[in-house]
């Protein structure tokens, strides 16, 4: 089971981070990622970690956002840098086991211009 959570309204140029917790034992995590899907549009991939610390962004997020996890407490990051309203949409963690996928319930970030 996973819980999102960090989402919110900030203004542009501004800053959040979400945090994505994963019940029960993450030692056999694959990896896990962020998506985003705004209004009307397609859910896209923002970042990507593996389970060796590999790390890959979507073009319009690189350079701004930071994927990261702590294994201590089962949680994986995104650190959210010079937001803009194009940033808005609501976000959702997914996390890879051997043989199994699972998604959180999407948290909303709203940015203002």
């Amino acid at each position: 089971q996973l819980q999102a959570f960090g989402g919110g309204l900030v203004q542009a140029g501004g800053s959040l981070r979400l945090s994505c917790v994963i019940s029960g034992s993450t030692l056999s995590l694959n990896s896990a990622a962020w998506y985003r899907q705004p209004p009307g549009k397609q859910r896209d991939l923002v970042a990507h970690i593996t389970n060796g610390g590999n790390t890959n962004y979507g073009d319009s997020v690189k350079g701004r956002f930071t994927i990261s996890r702590d294994n201590a407490k089962n949680t994986v990051f995104l650190h959210m840098n010079s937001l803009t309203p194009e940033d808005t949409a609501v976000y959702y963690c997914k996390v890879v086991f051997p043989g199994a996928t699972y998604w959180g319930q999407g948290t909303q970030v709203t940015v203002s211009s």
